[in-house]
């Protein structure tokens, strides 16, 4: 009779136990979209007009797609959270172009949506181009935007490694990931542990060089949705321009390119 109340208990023990195999079953992928500049015209190619990017979002909402932050999806993405609902899509911004907080940020507050910005720090306060760091402030005490790494200064790493010493770019390197970090972290008390490598270039050697400066994942500019199959340090992400709207952003959201 024990052994007949034992075996009837282990299936309902074996559930109660189990742990989320959140790596198992079907691999969920995200698109994020990068943006950088804002406006009321195009000026380069990497600026959206601020009513195409506010159209984006009425596009996203209306046909069921779930904006949501990139802590969530990196989380899903390294095995240690559950996979982002149906549907997710992210949302970032490189560079931290004073468009951001004039142009973008109102949106953000208006439609109640998480962003992740990409900050490199020389710039901030400094470049008539760039933000401040009261303006990042206001932004990251909203609680909808997330303020992470783009290096240093935004250096081109090809050309860097040709102009300099191998021990010489060693040291650049570590400067330009640690140095990010440190500033971010003290102008405004945050843990920064995401990076976007300018020009979309990484190599094996530079993504050792970022897990060295504790960062657990990076992003590239490949036109490509990112899953668990993807490197954590090169994860894709969607350039978006001013001409992606209606039906072509939604044929980029089903698009996989890898």
């Amino acid at each position: 009779m024990g052994k007949l109340r034992f075996f009837f208990w282990m299936p309902l023990l074996a559930i109660f136990f189990a742990v989320p195999a959140w790596g198992s079953g079907t691999e969920r992928v995200v698109p994020i979209l990068l943006y950088h500049r804002f406006g009321p015209m195009v000026r380069d190619a990497m600026t959206v007009r601020t009513v195409v990017f506010e159209a984006q979002v009425e596009y996203l909402k209306s046909h069921g797609y779930q904006i949501v932050p990139l802590k969530e999806v990196v989380a899903y993405i390294r095995g240690v959270g559950p996979p982002p609902p149906p549907h997710s899509v992210v949302i970032t911004a490189d560079d931290g172009h004073q468009s951001v907080y004039t142009d973008m940020f109102p949106l953000v507050q208006r439609y109640h949506i998480p962003v992740t910005l990409f900050i490199y720090p020389s710039a901030i306060s400094r470049a008539s181009y760039a933000l401040t760091w009261d303006e990042l402030r206001i932004m990251h005490d909203s609680g909808l935007v997330d303020i992470q790494s783009h290096t240093y200064w935004h250096p081109n790493f090809k050309i860097e490694k040709k102009r300099l010493a191998p021990q010489a770019y060693e040291k650049f390197v570590a400067m330009q990931l640690e140095k990010s970090r440190a500033k971010l972290d003290q102008e405004l008390g945050i843990q920064v542990d995401m990076l976007a490598w300018p020009f979309g270039i990484y190599n094996e050697d530079l993504i050792k060089s970022a897990a060295a400066a504790g960062y657990i994942a990076a992003f590239t500019m490949v036109r490509a949705p990112a899953g668990p199959s993807d490197k954590v340090m090169a994860l894709p992400r969607y350039l978006v321009t001013d001409q992606d709207t209606g039906k072509t952003l939604g044929r980029l959201l089903t698009t996989d390119s890898r």
